[in-house]
């Protein structure tokens, strides 16, 4: 809004700074961590007396989760509150790519929001049926999907090889699709411990902050052999917002968690990584650099497999952050660890960057 404004008047004196991409990322992130924390501890209080009793916990889980009964659930809107409000003030507006990944992060917000007021309002773990999220999730992702498309394509692009694509055709919409639904999970399963999500999110994000600025730079794409998608350097806006909400959040998400992020916030964050990186065409780069997601959703897949099939569990629990857990890891070297996990992996992730 404020790009639009600046340009109207001919960007004259200090609003010659919002002309520059750099600045507006900067502002990005400090505007979203500002509101965030504004709002945070009247919105933690708002949610206490508004759910009682707060998130309901596993009986079946770690026994030492019992103990944060009462904590509040659903703090993920804070966290699009916060995102939100920062992209639409300092982000293009004619950019189709912004509105794409917003589609989607507010439409994955949504579908979490029902799960995490159905769980509360049942003081059950159950929530809203597998089936009914996944097709809502598809039916948001494929529509982000074909907006997407209708501006960069549908090729898929394979990291190490400057030159090595595949045009998939409309096919690419169906795969562009179960990237975003699949990394929203991922970031959903992966979110079980204080502050286990929200850091990696983190991470990921900064990652692809320099990822979509790169690809949107003609000049840096050519070098270093990447797709150059125009108008895809406007989501290292997104991608700091995402950076300044997600602290915010952090610090009331801190263990002990004064609040948790709940499906509202995971699965929002997890779509909105999955369109960003399809908009950048670095869907498989996704892969390395969200790494510990994609390695939480897979330890739920095999469990659930060999466990259908033997009766026997290849982990003590899953998601395997439980597994550890079960091991004898306290919850904070859990955590740290992981977050640990994640930067070691952005880094694996940026570094096909250049081996190409």
């Amino acid at each position: 809004m404020l790009y639009e404004i600046a340009e109207w008047l001919g960007f004259p004196g200090l609003l010659n700074l919002i002309r520059y991409l750099s600045f507006r990322t900067g502002a990005a992130v400090a505007t979203a961590l500002v509101i965030g924390l504004i709002i945070g501890p009247r919105f933690i209080g708002w949610l206490r007396v508004r759910q009682g009793k707060g998130q309901p916990i596993r009986s079946d889980g770690p026994q030492s989760h019992l103990a944060k009964r009462g904590t509040p659930t659903m703090g993920g809107l804070m966290i699009l509150t916060s995102l939100a409000l920062s992209v639409f003030l300092w982000m293009d507006l004619s950019n189709p790519y912004v509105w794409a990944c917003m589609f989607v992060t507010l439409g994955f917000g949504l579908i979490g929001f029902l799960d995490d007021y159905d769980k509360v309002r049942k003081a059950s773990t159950a929530g809203v049926s597998g089936r009914t999220r996944l097709l809502g999730e598809f039916v948001i992702a494929g529509v982000a999907a074909w907006v997407i498309t209708q501006q960069n394509g549908t090729v898929l692009y394979v990291p190490f090889f400057s030159q090595f694509s595949v045009d998939l055709g409309p096919a690419y919409i169906a795969f562009a699709a179960f990237t975003i639904v699949a990394f929203g999970n991922a970031v959903n399963l992966t979110d079980g411990l204080d502050g286990l999500a929200t850091m990696p999110v983190i991470i990921a994000s900064l990652a692809f902050l320099l990822i979509v600025y790169l690809a949107g730079n003609k000049v840096f794409a050519a070098y270093l052999g990447i797709p150059h998608v125009p108008g895809a350097g406007d989501l290292a806006i997104f991608c700091g917002a995402i950076v300044g909400a997600g602290l915010a959040f952090l610090w009331f998400n801190a263990p002990p968690a004064a609040v948790f992020m709940g499906d509202t916030g995971s699965l929002a964050l997890g779509g909105a990584l999955g369109a960003i990186a399809v908009t950048a065409h670095h869907e498989l780069v996704l892969g390395i650099i969200g790494g510990l997601f994609v390695v939480e959703a897979m330890s739920v897949i095999i469990q659930v497999f060999f466990y259908k099939r033997t009766g026997k569990r290849v982990f003590k629990m899953a998601p395997i952050h439980h597994h550890f857990e079960q091991l004898g890891w306290s919850e904070p070297t859990v955590v740290i660890r992981f977050w640990i996990i994640a930067f070691v992996l952005a880094l694996a992730g940026l570094s096909t960057l250049k081996l190409r």
